[in-house]
Formats: C-alpha cells, sequence, structure tokens
C-alpha cells in the first residue's frame, strides 16, 4: 500500500488552517466536480479531493494522520504501524464498511470501525431551555498482559484534537486514572462515565470508552481468552515425561506435566488458565524440544551412543507416518 499525501492532493501547506483547507476544497470541487468538468479523469480526481477533505477538513483525523505521516512522502510503500492511532481521544464512531466504498483502501485502513475513530456530528447551538447530553468519545489504550491478567490501577494520558484561534490543529492532553479489571481481553472496552464530551443546558456529560490492545509479550500471545506460549523441554523430559515449571504473567509458576514421547510441536492446554473472566481462557503451550549442543563432549557421546545403539531410528520414516495419522 502507499502512503497518500493528503496536503499534496488539496496543494496546501502542512500547517494550513481550517479556512485554507475549506478554500482548496471548494476551488477543486469546482474545477474537477464531474457534472461540470471537461478533465478526463475528473471523477477520479474528485474522489481523491473528497478523500483528501475528509481527512483534512475533520480535526480530530488531520490530528492523527499529522502525527502518523510525519516525515512520510506520498508514494511510498507504507503499512499501518500496530496500534497507531492508541492515545487519539475521539468523539463518534469509526466509520462502517457501508461507508467506506468511495474512499481508498488507504484510508479505510487507517480510519475504518476499529482504527481511528471519525468526528461525530457536532451538535447546533442551543436556544433557551435547549439540553443534550455530551457525545461519547473513543480512544484506543495499549496495556501490558500482566496488567490484563491481573488487574491494575494506570494512569492514561490522553491527547484531543482541537483547533486554536488561528484555525490550526493542536492537542489537548488530559490525564486520568483507569481501573483495569482483571482478565480484559484485547478489543473489549473499559467504559469511564461521564469522561466523553460535556453535556449542554445541564444536560450529563458523555461516557469516554477506551479501546484495549495489548502490546507484544516476548512469551505470550493472546488469542480470545487463550494464552499461547513455547514451552522449551529436554530431549529427555521429552521421551520419558517431565513435570516442568511454567512461569505466568501474573507472577505465579505453573506445573505442568509433559506426558512421555512428546514431541516438538505437541500442544499441551491446561484448562483455565489463560486469562481470567466469567469464563477463563486457556493456557496452550506448544511442545519444544531442544538438544544440547554437541560441542559439548559428555552431549556429543551420548549421540554417538545412541547413533550406534539405534540404527534402525529413521526419523523422516517416523515423521511420514506421524503425518499419515494426522498428527
Amino acid at each position: 500500500m502507499e502512503f497518500k499525501d493528503y496536503y499534496q492532493v488539496l496543494g496546501v501547506a502542512r500547517d494550513a488552517s481550517a479556512d485554507d483547507i475549506k478554500k482548496a476544497y471548494r476551488r477543486l470541487a469546482r474545477k474537477y466536480h464531474p457534472d461540470v468538468s471537461k478533465e478526463a479523469d475528473a471523477a477520479a480526481r474528485m474522489a481523491e479531493v473528497n478523500e483528501a477533505n475528509a481527512v483534512l477538513g475533520d480535526t480530530e483525523r488531520r490530528a492523527a494522520y499529522d502525527a502518523l505521516g510525519r516525515g512520510r512522502r506520498g508514494g511510498e510503500s507504507f503499512t499501518p504501524p500496530p496500534d497507531w492511532d492508541a492515545g487519539f481521544e475521539f468523539s463518534g464512531r469509526g466509520f462502517e464498511e457501508a461507508d467506506l466504498g468511495e474512499f481508498s483502501d488507504f484510508f479505510a485502513q487507517l480510519f475504518g470501525r476499529g482504527a481511528a475513530r471519525r468526528g461525530g456530528p457536532r451538535g447546533r447551538t442551543p436556544g433557551a431551555g435547549f439540553e443534550a447530553a455530551g457525545e461519547a468519545h473513543h480512544a484506543k489504550i495499549v496495556l501490558d498482559l500482566e496488567d490484563a491478567v491481573r488487574g491494575a490501577t494506570r494512569q492514561i494520558t490522553l491527547r484531543a484534537p482541537q483547533l486554536d484561534a488561528g484555525g490550526r490543529v493542536t492537542l489537548a492532553e488530559r490525564t486520568l486514572e483507569v481501573r483495569i479489571p482483571p482478565g480484559v481481553r484485547p478489543g473489549q472496552m473499559i467504559r469511564l462515565a461521564g469522561q466523553g464530551g460535556g453535556g449542554q443546558g445541564g444536560a450529563p456529560a458523555g461516557d469516554l470508552f477506551l479501546e484495549v490492545q495489548l502490546r507484544p509479550h516476548p512469551r505470550f500471545r493472546v488469542e480470545g481468552g487463550n494464552l499461547i506460549a513455547e514451552l522449551p523441554v529436554a530431549p529427555w523430559e521429552a521421551a520419558l515425561g517431565a513435570v516442568v515449571p511454567v512461569a505466568m504473567p501474573d507472577g505465579s509458576t505453573l506445573q505442568v506435566r509433559v506426558p512421555a514421547d512428546a514431541q516438538s510441536g505437541r500442544i499441551l492446554s491446561v484448562r483455565g488458565r489463560g486469562l481470567p473472566g466469567r469464563t477463563p481462557g486457556d493456557l496452550e503451550l506448544v511442545v519444544r524440544v531442544l538438544l544440547p549442543s554437541a560441542h559439548d563432549p559428555r552431549a556429543r557421546h551420548h549421540y554417538e551412543t545412541m547413533a550406534r545403539e539405534l540404527p534402525d531410528f529413521d526419523a523422516r520414516k517416523v515423521a511420514a507416518a506421524a503425518a499419515e495419522r494426522g498428527e
């Protein structure tokens, strides 16, 4: 996928004011609107202009795009970094799939549902007696797996895009203390009542919804509520069976039984030892047999003894037979 330079599409500087962007969009819309334009590629150019305006003409999307695009050039190969929009506070919800048909894959990757949130309706100027509850706000936060397992209270800093007096985008920061419940899953929402947009006419403020994502862990990965990790074992542990310790993300140590004749790739499941919750996930351990180095004279001696005394063992034949059995 290629990076799109929306500023280049509209022909404005990166520090252009909101009025500058609005004027540029109107000028290009008059030039390329298919109903009036004589340009051969008017429809395609108009689609590009509309997409650029959908981003730069919205304070929230523009701020997130600016942070992502710093130092990038239009047309260069691009893949959005994981959780690139974490920490930005947005009003409204993401685009539904049906809303994305007129936009490019680049736009859909960044601003589709589950990515950065688009700005929602801003409301109207209240008259006498007018009341309106505050808008819900959304933000993505990235947590350590240890906090998701044990639960924790953490301070989270959010950046809310807004326009300054000159019509340029600035970021207002606020720090909130957030209680993270044990067993929170990726994609789950933590609701903070009354921390969203302010109400009008004495109506209550909206809520803030924090979408949880997890940082990559050096040993465990998460699938739903399950924790998945490799279980390194010695050849004699795999061959004879053993009970081996597994250090868990909550700081505890679990003793896991490895059955005799366990081969690399075998999955050992421990029910209920994944992420906690009403229905706890499972722990899935993928056996990985690690061999002592033959550079160690002691290990080399044992390998040479096995080679002499087990001449009929054919690893390729054993593997082929296991494959036929679907193992």
